[in-house]
């Protein structure tokens, strides 16, 4: 005779890591359709990213936004701007220079100098292991591998670049700007996050990214505080506000 009290949480956690399975397919897949469209129709290829992504919130089991308010969940958004579409070469840690930073010092430069990274190695940086804060619970471990200059209102900025420890790993690319707390989650968003398939591809070469503020968009604990979100560090603040992507309202 089968005992219930067993087979049920392990028939209940078989769903809930197969629906996460599902999200993360459909997730890649959107992003496989966009990387496509916008080579011809950047604009389309961001409508089509904007309401599958709504479609997904209000149906999806795994959708970060509480069941209650699944039904009725509207997305809110930006209009596209096709100015914050840009091309990106990573540069290299160890070649970072901390000009015209995301803060009030950011930059590469001051990312070793706090941390007290030893950056010397051979062909450049060794990576930087960091420990980003989270919404809740305890640090999640990146490594700094570069930064990326962006073309924004009032003059281009450099952000930080991350590769995501756990997991298989990902580049990582969270922001954080003057709308936040108001129109946008307080403690940033996201620009890239691979691991998740949050991913825009790149341009001809692996070390130039495709960088789209239009894609921009909330960590989950922005719709629910029982999901546990990294956050978007000191250096990766910008004194502009980018009125892209994803809003709260």
């Amino acid at each position: 005779m089968t005992d219930r009290a067993h087979t049920e949480p392990s028939l209940t956690q078989l769903a809930d890591r197969l629906s996460l399975a599902d999200w993360r397919r459909r997730i890649a897949g959107l992003y496989a359709e966009v990387r496509d469209m916008a080579m011809r129709d950047p604009r389309a290829a961001w409508e089509h990213w904007r309401a599958v992504r709504t479609e997904l919130y209000r149906e999806h089991p795994q959708s970060p936004v509480p069941a209650a308010q699944r039904a009725a969940f509207k997305g809110h958004y930006w209009d596209y701007d096709p100015a914050l579409r840009t091309e990106a070469t990573i540069l290299p840690a160890g070649d970072a220079d901390g000009g015209d930073a995301g803060g009030a010092e950011g930059g590469g430069a001051d990312l070793a100098r706090r941390a007290g990274a030893d950056l010397a190695g051979p062909g450049g940086a060794q990576g930087l292991a960091l420990q980003l804060p989270m919404s809740t619970g305890d640090p999640m471990t990146f490594t700094w591998i570069g930064t990326v200059r962006v073309p924004l209102p009032g003059g281009p900025r450099t952000l930080g670049l991350y590769w995501m420890a756990g997991y298989a790993g990902g580049l990582f690319l969270p922001f954080r700007d003057t709308t936040n707390g108001s129109a946008t989650y307080g403690a940033g968003r996201y620009l890239l996050d691979t691991v998740k398939g949050a991913d825009l591809g790149t341009a001809g070469a692996p070390d130039r990214l495709i960088l789209d503020f239009n894609y921009s968009f909330q960590p989950s604990c922005a719709f629910d505080p029982r999901w546990s979100c990294p956050l978007a560090p000191p250096e990766n603040r910008l004194p502009v506000a980018i009125t892209a992507g994803e809003r709260l309202s």
